[in-house]
């Protein structure tokens, strides 16, 4: 097992960071007092902070930020405001790869919950459908172009890394991935039997498994959302706007 000390500087902070996130996630939604909401609020703040710097390859900024969460946190555990123990580094260290993939047209709460319940698992690699992909299997355009979507998926905290998908071949990125699990949503079209014998003839040693509970709200689609804002949105606005069509 790799040791803490044996890892690079920019990939310390990064398990550090994970650490937070984790504590985080299990006391954000079980805080009510408004005082206390305001420090969480803080936690998350000094999270992102510290992702975009250490992006940036600012690592001692990046370290001042996520400690700063750090204090916050362990001040509400020793306080008995919340409760959650902090995970030993070489835990976090070895998370498994967790691959989820889709269209990620529209983002929407299924989206993020998929994604939250990946990051939950291990470490999020997110593959982005290709445009002409999209096509293939939604039959129609997608509505935001594949670059896009791309960097939207790359922004969200739950992922760790983000690529587009192979034109040609889905199992592709799977081979370079080496994911030790692929987690599909609710609606993905693989058969879960299916799939794991396809990687299993390529391989790859991933289980597969599947979010079972689909979250359920008045636009969790990105074509429900896409709808709706065809009648909310007046075409003048549309014009004025120069949306390109196709």
């Amino acid at each position: 097992m790799v040791s803490l000390e044996e890892v690079e500087p920019s990939k310390r902070v990064e398990v550090y960071i994970a650490n937070v996130e984790a504590a985080l996630d299990k006391v954000k939604n079980k805080v009510s007092d408004p005082s206390v909401k305001h420090v969480v609020e803080l936690v998350e703040r000094y999270i992102a902070d510290a992702k975009y710097y250490l992006e940036k390859g600012d690592v001692f900024t990046a370290l001042a930020d996520i400690a700063y969460a750090e204090g916050l946190l362990d001040a509400l555990r020793w306080l008995g405001i919340v409760e959650f123990e902090w995970k030993k580094p070489s835990e976090l260290l070895s998370r498994p790869k967790v691959v989820v993939a889709g269209t990620f047209d529209l983002i929407h709460p299924g989206h993020i919950g998929l994604l939250r319940e990946a990051w939950r698992l291990g470490r999020v690699y997110a593959i982005v459908a290709r445009d002409e992909s999209v096509r293939k299997m939604k039959g129609r355009e997608p509505i935001v172009p594949e670059e896009q979507r791309l960097q939207v998926v790359s922004a969200i905290r739950y992922v760790y890394s983000a690529r587009l998908g192979s034109k040609t071949d889905f199992l592709e990125p799977l081979r370079e991935i080496k994911p030790d699990i692929v987690l599909l949503g609710p609606d993905q079209w693989a058969d879960e039997e299916w799939l794991q014998k396809r990687l299993e003839a390529e391989g790859i040693r991933a289980k597969v498994l599947r979010l079972k509970e689909r979250i359920e709200c008045p636009l969790c689609s990105s074509t429900a959302i896409a709808c709706r804002a065809l009648r909310v949105i007046p075409r003048e606005l549309c014009n004025k706007l120069e949306v390109e069509e196709d």
